[in-house]
């Protein structure tokens, strides 16, 4: 197989288009309540249109062009597009602030902006609207709130489909993704034609008990298509084994979206995967869960039922990442018969680093190195990888690039780590985020923060205290939590769960690193305040910052459970 025709997620979309026309490729639920089927031919037809209008504009070859908006089909399409056409695409974020939109759009020198649903849609839009460069092209996709740039569907029907699309070599620049900013500006990670090929090539062994995906399975899309995960699992499997994607409309209608796609592999991250489990609790008292599973007829047909009332009857492969998952809520998921898999990956690599395969999970590991994936543990204990879907390198930061590397090309992935007998790999912290406690020794807030993520009240949590006796963890609770601390009532019964449950952490640590108290922060972290980056992680630096003049105060009070 030469690399014209095989080795890029283009190539392999012209094949589908040919070999399998009819078929169809994106499902796209729709307001009113309908649905929109397109086929490959479909697809291929609309991409080679608005390729031939982006040829049109005489824009430089390879020319950076944003992908604005939540996950849809033309999301996809548009970025085929921009492939077709000889151009570079670069998808943004639409939880980012208006500051990061501004910073991508100049750093990545976007020459035109597709622009689909935003968050709160006109809203969103007005939010950002000012950091949007005078003169930018924009084109709306189908499904935006309209009247930021030229509709999409005039120019596809005035514009006749390109015949002789680009076809890019493997080692050509695809897409630049910028990373969430959990530590400064974003960095524009590159990735090659190669590397988006490459990804789902070596990791069929994750999926259908190593049998890889095929064109009969069936994805559903709501995790940010900007993000690696998602573009990983969802758009480059999907191109590489011409499956079918269904698309999510809102959180509204996520039940019936997904129980209309019944997807066969699934990706989530382990709060909906919690939510799951505690919604199915609310109606089903565990204690009669366990009763029922406990008999082989009964048993077997509850567990057929829960997962039918889920949507997730049909999957054959479950992953879960970008955070461990609590130890009960797996155990819960292998009862039903479905074995969840956590992996480990970064957007410099395109997610392509460890995962966990079937009949080989160790509670606490992400699995071991992919086939075709270097592992090493190197100094400070720090997690070095050599992966064949590796960036070409940071957008325009070469001196970053070349630090980021050993001498011998391993990335520097900046996360501590330890492998068993067997070359899982386990996380036990970033190398830069150890800090020292009064008593002279190190703690590594990563382990400490999995383990309180364990507990449903608990959305995020930051693990500080330096020059401290004992740490401190600062945690954001749900939704749910924050109401209940409206009454007196409320706010001692979780006071006493979270004591219950801090002393449960401690006993898995040791002394110096067991917390001196919980601390119930007022107000939520929310992208919009900055404190969680676009892809849900704690902004550790900012959230210290923040709290900075209160944490001595909170953990010299001698309360277990400090409420701000």
């Amino acid at each position: 197989m030469n690399n014209n025709k095989n080795s890029t997620l283009l190539h392999r979309f012209l094949h589908w288009e040919l070999s399998t026309p009819d078929s169809i490729y994106l499902t796209q639920p729709l307001p009113d309540g309908s649905v929109q089927d397109y086929s490959w031919r479909e697809v291929g037809d609309q991409a080679r249109r608005m390729a031939a209008h982006l040829q049109s504009l005489g824009l430089p070859a390879k020319s950076s062009i944003g992908i604005y908006g939540k996950n849809t089909a033309h999301w996809i399409i548009a970025d085929l597009a921009i492939w077709m056409a000889g151009h570079v695409s670069v998808p943004l974020y639409t939880t980012a602030n208006s500051d990061t939109v501004r910073y991508v759009l100049e750093h990545a020198e976007i020459r035109l902006l597709f622009v689909g649903r935003l968050e709160g849609d006109a809203a969103g839009w007005s939010a950002i609207r000012d950091s949007i460069p005078t003169g930018l092209p924009l084109i709306d996709l189908p499904m935006s709130s309209g009247g930021q740039g030229e509709a999409w569907q005039p120019i596809i029907a005035r514009t006749a489909p390109l015949q002789a699309v680009v076809e890019p070599e493997p080692e050509e620049l695809a897409t630049i993704i910028y990373t969430s900013g959990s530590t400064g500006d974003p960095k524009g990670v590159m990735h090659s034609f190669g590397a988006m090929y490459a990804a789902p090539a070596v990791t069929g062994c994750i999926y259908d008990n190593g049998q890889g995906p095929c064109n009969s399975d069936r994805l559903l899309s709501y995790l940010p298509l900007a993000h690696t995960a998602e573009r990983a699992v969802v758009e480059a499997v999907s191109l590489y084994s011409g499956c079918r994607v269904f698309f999510n409309l809102g959180l509204e209608t996520f039940s019936d979206d997904l129980r209309r796609a019944r997807p066969t592999i699934f990706l989530s991250v382990p709060r909906l995967w919690s939510k799951f489990y505690q919604g199915i609790n609310e109606r089903i008292d565990p204690a009669k869960q366990a009763a029922v599973f406990a008999d082989p007829v009964e048993g077997k047909l509850m567990k057929a039922q829960i997962l039918s009332a889920l949507g997730l009857d049909q999957v054959h492969t479950g992953l879960s990442g970008s955070a461990p998952l609590p130890v009960k809520v797996m155990d819960w998921y292998r009862a039903l018969g479905l074995e969840l898999l956590e992996g480990y990956g970064m957007s410099e690599n395109f997610g392509t680093s460890h995962f966990s395969l079937p009949g080989q999970v160790r509670i606490g590991y992400v699995g071991a190195a992919i086939p075709g994936v270097e592992c090493r543990i190197g100094d400070d204990n720090e997690i070095l990888v050599k992966s064949p879907a590796q960036m070409l390198g940071y957008y325009k930061r070469p001196e970053l690039t070349a630090e980021s590397y050993t001498a011998d090309g391993l990335f520097r992935t900046g996360d501590r780590g330890e492998l068993d007998e067997q070359g899982r790999l386990r996380i036990t912290g970033r190398v830069k985020e150890l800090f020292k406690t009064a008593k002279g020794k190190y703690v590594a807030p990563v382990p400490i923060e999995a383990k309180l993520g364990n507990h449903p009240r608990v959305e995020a949590s930051c693990v500080t205290g330096v020059g401290l006796v004992q740490p401190v963890a600062l945690i954001n609770v749900s939704p749910e939590t924050r109401a209940a601390l409206a009454t007196a009532d409320g706010r001692d019964k979780v006071a006493t769960e979270l004591e219950v449950f801090l002393g449960e952490v401690n006993a898995q640590f040791e002394s110096h690193e067991q917390l001196g108290c919980l601390v119930v922060v007022a107000e939520p972290w929310t992208v919009a305040n900055s404190l969680l980056t676009p892809t849900l992680k704690i902004r550790r630096n900012l959230i210290e910052e923040r709290y900075q003049g209160q944490i001595e105060g909170w953990g010299g009070s001698g309360g277990k459970v400090v409420f701000e």
